[in-house]
């Protein structure tokens, strides 16, 4: 007769709420390894889905993605010109809020040169690539968009002609796709009541000091308007055997701007904008895995100690050690793996309605089972010893 399964049998209730409570206990440490994991996915997502060869920033600057970068639009071709280069191409990454069909959406623009490729997105899962240079994107299916959407953004109203799943910005917000020029256009853009003020005050102020006249202010002021001819980066594709290290130094050395390749780019988010909240999220998964150890031992500790008379009266009708052992065990090992199950079980079908991406993988699943494991053998080991210590007089009202 397995005495723990007639055990638990007897105080089935008790044994079902434990196992849904310290369930969802191990939930919690699940899913806080997979926000974990998902953070660090997302952070370095629009990375591995540009993956070019080098990334061209702005001199001393670690970005475009790490902090911000200013580059010329056209010093594309100055870098295509030196050797083993084959191909680069500007690049321009910022994030937007509006409000589309009376919903706010918050995500993040990528504009890229749609004839070079470069930059552009990946595995779509519907649709086609942008084609034209103007009014058509690529959408992140999380947006909610559906292929021939119209959306308005800015001045124009762009078509959906594709849907892509994979690749976020570092904060977890879906990406869209644009044209370089419609890109610039919708992050350059200024209200006209602001261009007009600007104007009077430009106006003002040439003809203020008697250098210029009215008419030669007005001839002017229109070449002294904003740029938009400048992007964030430019992604360089290398000729097949050229050597990153050694291209990457001549643009630095001949066109003054800073180059990484896209191992180092991902390092520097690393150790840069992902480093502190990674920190806290990896002390927040170590603290809940500790306390799910913590509580499952003492659950198990308890358990036992409650049976303590029960196995006084064992010993006194003469039951060997080894079935005492194997009671206390036994019912750790059967909570423990019951309530993992259920944890295991309520996290993979929940993690998809987190509002940021949870990253579960089996490795992460097996070191948590196999920690909390170890702290139920631990724990049943201190039972089994006080259970041994019990004297069969216990049995019979003595000490």
């Amino acid at each position: 007769m397995d005495l723990a399964i007639r055990d638990i049998a007897h105080h089935k209730g008790k044994f079902i709420a434990t196992v849904i409570g310290v369930g969802l206990l191990f939930a919690v440490v699940l899913s806080m390894n997979g926000i974990y994991r998902g953070f660090i996915y997302e952070g370095l997502s629009v990375i591995h889905v540009t993956s070019p060869d080098l990334w061209v920033v702005e001199r001393y600057r670690g970005g475009p993605f790490n902090e911000q970068s200013t580059v010329p639009e056209f010093f594309h071709y100055s870098i295509e010109a030196l050797d083993g280069v084959e191909e680069a191409s500007p690049f321009i990454f910022y994030g937007v809020e509006r409000i589309i069909n009376g919903n706010r959406k918050r995500f993040t623009i990528i504009g890229y040169d749609i004839f070079k490729g470069l930059g552009g997105p990946q595995n779509l899962s519907a649709g086609r690539q942008i084609e034209q240079a103007h009014y058509e994107m690529v959408a992140h299916e999380k947006l909610g968009f559906k292929l021939g959407d119209k959306i308005p953004l800015g001045l124009h109203t762009y078509s959906v002609v594709g849907l892509f799943k994979t690749g976020t910005a570092m904060d977890g917000e879906p990406l869209v796709y644009l044209s370089l020029p419609d890109a610039q256009e919708i992050l350059y853009q200024r209200d006209n009541e602001e261009i007009r003020n600007q104007r009077e005050r430009l106006q003002q102020t040439l003809t203020g000091s008697g250098l210029l006249t009215s008419t030669q202010a007005k001839k002017y002021i229109s070449l002294l308007g904003t740029n938009t001819h400048s992007v964030n980066a430019q992604l360089v594709k290398l000729m097949p055997g050229a050597d990153p290290a050694a291209v990457s130094k001549k643009i630095e050395n001949s066109l003054y701007f800073s180059v990484y390749s896209n191992k180092q780019q991902i390092d520097l988010m690393m150790e840069g904008r992902l480093a502190k909240p990674r920190k806290q999220l990896l002390l927040f998964r170590v603290i809940l895995l500790i306390v799910s150890v913590v509580i499952i031992s003492l659950v198990i500790y308890t358990f036992t100690m409650e049976k303590i008379r029960s196995i006084a009266v064992m010993k006194l009708i003469g039951a060997p050690n080894l079935v005492i052992v194997r009671l206390v065990l036994e019912q750790a090992l059967l909570l423990t793996a019951c309530s993992y199950a259920f944890g295991l079980g309520v996290i993979h079908n929940t993690y998809q309605y987190f509002p940021r991406f949870v990253q579960l993988t089996p490795f992460d699943d097996l070191v948590t089972f196999l920690i909390t494991l170890a702290g139920a053998i631990i724990a049943s080991s201190l039972g089994i010893w006080q259970a041994l210590k019990t004297q069969p007089a216990l049995a019979l009202g003595g000490h």
